[in-house]
C-alpha cells in the first residue's frame, strides 16, 4: 500500500500535528508500506524509512505557506498514486487543504484528521465555507484526535460523521527510567509549548496559589512566545522554587516525568495532550481540564483529576498523598491500550475504508 500524508507543518518544527504524523509515518513504514509526507515546511527534516517531499518558498519566520501548493501537489499526488491521502489540519491549514482538494481532482481517496479543537469563530468559518465549497459532504473521511475535538468538529455539519484517531505512544519507551531527587517537596511538572493558548501564566498562579499553602517544587519545560512573561512573573514574585529549563529532548522529557509527582495540562482548549499521555504512561498523575483531549485517557480520581480549577487539582494531589501514590501506582501498571500505535493505525485504517 502506498500512503501519503499532507501537513501544513513537519519535524524539526515541534507540536502534535508534527509529533504524530512522524509518529504514524514511522510505524506504517515499519509495516511494509510505502510512506511519503509532504510538507510546507521548507526545513522539514528527513524521514525515518519514509519519504518527505518539500514544497516550499521561503518566507518571513518560516511560514508554512506556498502560493501554489495546488499545481505542486498535483504533480506530487500524481506521479505517487498513493491508495489514500491522509491531509492533518490544524484550525486553517491551508497547505493540507489544498491537499485534499489535489486528491479529490485526482480521485484518490482522501480522510482529513483535524489535531485541534475548532473553536467558535473557527466553526464559523467552516461553516461559511461549506455553503460555497460543500466540504461536508465531499467523498471524504474526516476524524479528529480526541472525542473533544471530534464534538467541535460534528458542531459544524450536525450529522456529519467523524471517527477518533488518538496521538499513538510507545508504553516501554515512557517506564522505568532511574533519577535522583534532590529533596523531599512534591514535585508538579509540566511539558509544552509556552503559548498563551496553551495558558502556562494560569499555570503559575495556580503553582502560586497552591505554594502558599503546602511546600512544593516545580518545572514548566518548554519554549515558546510566552517564556518571557513567565520568567518575569517568577522574578517579580521571587518564585525561586520554579525552574524554567527550556525546551527538552525526549531523554530529558523521560527524566523529568521520572522524578515528577504531578503533571499539570493547563491548556482548556486542548485537542489531545501528548506530553500528558506520556507523563501518565510513565506513572505520574495528570491534573487537565474536563471536557478536553485528555479526557480521553485520563479519568477523575483514576488517571489523575479533571477540574476547571488547576489550583484546586494541583493542591487535592500535593496535600493527598495517598490519593496521590494510589494514581501513580494505577498508571505505572496500566497501560493506555487506545493510544497505543496498533490501535491508532486500526482506527486511521478503519477511517480510510470509508472513502
Amino acid at each position: 500500500m502506498s500512503i501519503v500524508h499532507v501537513t501544513d507543518c513537519f519535524l524539526p518544527r515541534l507540536g502534535g500535528i508534527e509529533v504524530q504524523v512522524a509518529g504514524l509515518a514511522r510505524e506504517q513504514a515499519c509495516g511494509g508500506e510505502d510512506v511519503h509526507v509532504v510538507t510546507a515546511t521548507r526545513l522539514a527534516s528527513s524521514g525515518e524509512g519514509y519519504s518527505v517531499h518539500r514544497i516550499a518558498v521561503r518566507l518571513p519566520w518560516e511560514l508554512p505557506v506556498h502560493p501554489r501548493a495546488g499545481a505542486h501537489l498535483d504533480r506530487v499526488l500524481a506521479s505517487l498514486r498513493p491508495t489514500v491521502v491522509y491531509a492533518h489540519v490544524g484550525a486553517i491549514s491551508p497547505f493540507a487543504w489544498s491537499g485534499v482538494r489535489s486528491a479529490m481532482r485526482l480521485d484518490l481517496p482522501v480522510v482529513v484528521v483535524v489535531h485541534s479543537m475548532w473553536d467558535p469563530a473557527v466553526r464559523r468559518c467552516y461553516r461559511v465555507l461549506d455553503q460555497f465549497v460543500s466540504w461536508s459532504t465531499a467523498p471524504v473521511a474526516v476524524a479528529a484526535v480526541s472525542r473533544a475535538a471530534a464534538e467541535r468538529v460534528r458542531a459544524v455539519v450536525p450529522g456529519m460523521p467523524v471517527g477518533v484517531v488518538p496521538n499513538g505512544i510507545v508504553p516501554s519507551a515512557w517506564r522505568g527510567i532511574p533519577t535522583q531527587r534532590p529533596d523531599d517537596a512534591v514535585h508538579v511538572v509540566s511539558v509544552g509549548r509556552l503559548a498563551a493558548r496553551k495558558e502556562p501564566m494560569a499555570l503559575l498562579r495556580a503553582l502560586r496559589a497552591v505554594r502558599a499553602e503546602v511546600p512544593l517544587r516545580a518545572t514548566l519545560a518548554g519554549a515558546g512566545p510566552e517564556m518571557a512573561a513567565l520568567r518575569r512573573y517568577v522574578r517579580r514574585h521571587g518564585l525561586e522554587w520554579v525552574s524554567l529549563p527550556g525546551r527538552l529532548d525526549r531523554q530529558g522529557v523521560g527524566h523529568l516525568l521520572a522524578g515528577a509527582d504531578v503533571f499539570v495540562n493547563p491548556a482548556s482548549q486542548e485537542a489531545f495532550g501528548l506530553a500528558a499521555l506520556e507523563a501518565r504512561t510513565a506513572g505520574v498523575p495528570v491534573v487537565a481540564r474536563p471536557g478536553t483531549g485528555v479526557a480521553d485517557f485520563v479519568r477523575d480520581g483514576v488517571e489523575g483529576v479533571l477540574t476547571h480549577d488547576l489550583a484546586t487539582g494541583i493542591a487535592r494531589l500535593v496535600d493527598d498523598r495517598e490519593e496521590r501514590l494510589r494514581i501513580a501506582a494505577h498508571n505505572r501498571t496500566t497501560e493506555p491500550t487506545d493510544c497505543t500505535w496498533p490501535r491508532v493505525l486500526e482506527a486511521l485504517q478503519s477511517c480510510a475504508a470509508r472513502v
